[in-house]
């Protein structure tokens, strides 16, 4: 009888996944968000959209931005863990205003970790 396991193979570790959502209340629902992690981009999210995806274990960088303002995060991820980030983009302070003598206004950008 031949053992079929193999001794020197190592096993894979359990990925990690990353989900970016945004679906806060405080969001003006207008524009999207762009997310790059460790230097790629991994897509945008317009209101009420996520990114769901598998990730490695370990150290990553992600950046986030809303083409006006960019938040850089770095984190480290167990195998198995779920790494949550809940994005905004929301009005600041004299925002009418602003949009009623130029038409236009700036989007803040924020980045919230979700503990689950």
């Amino acid at each position: 009888m031949t053992d079929t396991t193999s001794a020197g193979s190592a096993e894979q570790p359990q990925p990690a996944r990353l989900l970016i959502t945004r679906s806060s209340e405080r969001d003006v629902r207008n524009r999207q968000i762009f997310v790059s992690l460790d230097g790629k981009a991994i897509g945008d999210v317009l209101f009420g959209e996520k990114i769901d995806r598998p990730i490695s274990p370990g150290p990553h960088r992600m950046r986030i931005h809303n083409t006006l303002f960019w938040k850089t995060l770095e984190f480290d991820a167990a195998p198995g863990e779920t790494i949550h980030y809940e994005t905004v983009n929301y009005a600041g302070r004299g925002f009418l205003h602003i949009v009623l003598i130029i038409g236009v206004a700036p989007l803040f950008l924020a980045v919230e970790r979700v503990r689950d």
